[in-house]
């Protein structure tokens, strides 16, 4: 992904170039990551409209996202599927557990949704510039254009978290938290090598 790409993404660190060669000789710890990456987005929704149910907008904007996410969910398992490929044991995501160590401690209820919307809304990035490598880098054409789906998807869904955190926030202090995430989201980058057996 360009300079210019990621710019419209929000993110300030591409994916390191080796990330898609890896992920490309992988494809089955991919599809399987891939899956529950889905289920996992799905759930965050779902435990975000569980904790603030006070607020109609957020459950407005979030409710479709959950059966969206499923539904993505159901798309990767019927490509595994169709491969005869096994889901195997869940992982951990080292990537977004790194990220979720350094949100602010003991804020106030309103402050963590702030935080918890833009990590969301980074996560989202990040996965749509990784769909975006792998519509992109790989040879087979059922695969490019499979990815391209899941590109576009998280393209929308990064920024309607971020017009959300917009709706209960400051725009000042939204683009402010936001930019401090990106810092930190540089930092776990950093520690992470690439593994192509992981979508983040």
């Amino acid at each position: 992904m360009s300079t210019a790409e990621n710019s419209i993404l929000g993110l300030i660190m591409p994916t390191d170039p080796r990330w898609a060669d890896l992920a490309s000789v992988s494809l089955e710890e991919i599809l399987t990551d891939h899956a529950f990456c889905e289920q996992k987005a799905a759930t965050q929704c779902i435990s975000l409209i569980q904790l603030y149910p006070d607020k109609t907008e957020l459950i407005n904007a979030l409710s479709p996202i959950v059966t969206e996410e499923w539904g993505h969910f159901r798309m990767v398992w019927a490509e595994m599927k169709k491969r005869g490929y096994l889901m195997g044991p869940q992982r951990k995501d080292n990537y977004v557990n790194l990220l979720i160590q350094h949100t602010p401690k003991n804020l106030h209820r309103d402050d963590k949704l702030l935080h918890k919307l833009i990590t969301c809304a980074l996560i989202e990035a990040r996965s749509c510039e990784r769909f975006r490598l792998l519509s992109e880098g790989w040879e087979e054409v059922t695969m490019r254009n499979f990815y391209y789906k899941f590109m576009v998807s998280e393209a929308g869904h990064y920024r309607l978290f971020i017009d959300l955190a917009e709706q209960y926030y400051p725009v000042e202090k939204v683009r402010s938290a936001w930019k401090q995430w990106l810092e930190i989201e540089m930092l776990v980058l950093q520690q992470l090598a690439p593994r192509g057996d992981r979508m983040h």
